[in-house]
């Protein structure tokens, strides 16, 4: 079920300070389509496209399986994304909202009104523990579940007249104050100490007005990761010979004010649709793939790491990692662990490095260097 190896490579580069880390990495799941990953205690939560739900034990090793063909009470095998609540796993799909109550074993399924057949296609979730809140992005219309009381409340944020903006691919938390949704026409930020029906609790930026340096038709948001200075945005790559500035995708970097930087093939990026982003230290992983615009189709291109400070691009190479496919969908860093979901796999990479998990610990070494080595020019 698994291969482990072992390899020196480059993790983590903090201005002039060399840092390499001995990193192991473990294959799980030969065959399976990995769509989101998640974590809550001593359990990491996998959902595949297929293969149901798996749960694997990080204390002994163990995996357990949820799937059409072993669980009696869930009747579908192709989910798109997860979350973990201390008594609550949520699995989304096509046809509506899936809950596994962890005390009992047993699985519900719960469907939505508002949006009609395309409003139940859940793609994004998060969970929020500190609030027990879950947020449930859908392709039509955003839902809000108090998980404690059980209620849902429906949210429609249409902007503009646009249809995409109220289409939901991505949820991420800022710190302990902000929640960011990405959509296939822009992203909100919202202000979760603020009632989420006050506009003063929102804040939309598309690509107009200076946002994401007004490229493209549109921007879709794929993922986006956080430091204290910068958010950055993950976006898709969708162009035809028809529609050639469409999505024409990158990682934008916004310096939280009016500033953008846009990093692209230009750049060192292999193509510049992003999959999939997460940060460890001062690198930002990044799953890359491009798009064919004649057959319409997008092409996995692999994984880099980027230096946050130099926005150096390495490419990583996915045979040193037993990775056989080079679509990274998704994944999850557990703070010692960067899990890897592709769509032949799962792929777990120990890394080693204690700077890795200690981003406080390389800001302080950023500011007592001076800011030797950063980028200068953010426009």
């Amino acid at each position: 079920m698994k291969k482990i190896i072992s390899l020196v490579f480059l993790v983590i580069s903090l201005n002039n300070l060399p840092a390499f880390s001995q990193v192991s990495s473990q294959k799980f799941l030969d065959g399976a389509n990995v769509t989101g990953i998640t974590g809550r205690g001593d359990f990491i939560w996998i959902s595949t496209y297929g293969q149901g739900i798996y749960r694997y034990t990080r204390s002994t090793g163990e995996w357990k399986s949820y799937s059409v063909s072993n669980s009696k009470t869930l009747d579908n095998n192709f989910f798109y994304c997860v979350a973990a609540g201390k008594n609550y796993l949520w699995a989304g799909s096509a046809n509506g909202l899936y809950i596994l109550d962890i005390r009992n074993d047993r699985w519900r399924k719960r469907k939505f009104a508002l949006g009609g057949e395309m409003g139940n296609w859940i793609r994004s979730l998060a969970y929020d523990s500190t609030r027990d809140i879950l947020w449930i992005g859908r392709f039509e219309n955003l839902t809000r579940l108090n998980v404690r009381t059980q209620r849902y409340s429906d949210h429609v944020l249409t902007q503009n007249g646009d249809p995409k903006s109220d289409t939901f691919k991505c949820i991420r938390f800022d710190g302990d104050s902000l929640i960011w949704f990405g959509t296939e026409s822009g992203v909100f930020r919202y202000k979760k100490r603020m009632n989420v029906d006050n506009p003063k609790a929102w804040l939309y930026i598309d690509n107009k007005n200076s946002g994401f340096k007004d490229e493209g038709d549109a921007v879709s948001v794929s993922d986006m990761v956080f430091d204290k200075d910068e958010v950055w945005f993950g976006t898709d790559l969708f162009i035809s010979r028809e529609h050639p500035d469409f999505n024409i995708g990158g990682i934008y970097i916004y310096d939280r004010n009016r500033n953008w930087i846009r990093l692209s093939v230009s750049d060192g990026l292999p193509a510049n649709g992003i999959y999939c982003m997460e940060r460890t230290g001062n690198s930002i992983w990044a799953g890359v793939y491009d798009f064919d615009k004649n057959q319409k189709k997008d092409y996995g291109k692999g994984l880099v790491i980027i230096n946050r400070f130099s926005t150096t691009v390495t490419t990583v190479n996915l045979n040193d990692l037993n990775i056989k496919s080079s679509k990274i969908n998704t994944m999850f860093f557990d703070g010692s662990n960067m899990w890897l979901g592709t769509d032949d796999g799962l792929c777990k990479v120990v890394i080693s490095n204690p700077l890795a998990a200690w981003p406080e610990k390389i800001e302080q070494v950023r500011s007592d260097r001076s800011g030797r080595g950063r980028r200068k020019n953010f426009k």
